[in-house]
């Protein structure tokens, strides 16, 4: 598989786990956090720095092409699986 469809691949995952990570924090299923939002936006963008730096340590920076090779296949994959999965897991919960 080429560098940008494997690039793609690792980021729609973790957007998934992050939006399950995201829902968790944001819809009070830990007592100690309540609903956050803001805190469960944050882990997402904390997950995406994360899994950038593992993906430019597996392949290396040059071919991952710095971070427009990074925007176009992991930032804009890992954004909208996060955003919808996330979206989804609310609506389907009534926690909105």
């Amino acid at each position: 598989m080429e560098v940008d469809a494997k690039l793609a691949s690792i980021h729609a995952v973790s957007g998934a786990l992050a939006a399950y990570i995201s829902f968790t924090m944001s819809n009070g299923s830990i007592p100690a956090l309540g609903q956050n939002q803001a805190l469960g936006t944050f882990a997402g963008l904390i997950i995406l720095i994360i899994v950038g730096k593992l993906s430019e340590t597996l392949f290396g920076k040059e071919e991952v092409g710095g971070f427009k090779g990074w925007l176009w296949s992991g930032i804009i994959p890992f954004a909208f699986i996060w955003f919808m999965v996330w979206a989804m897991l609310i609506t389907m919960t009534g926690n909105y």
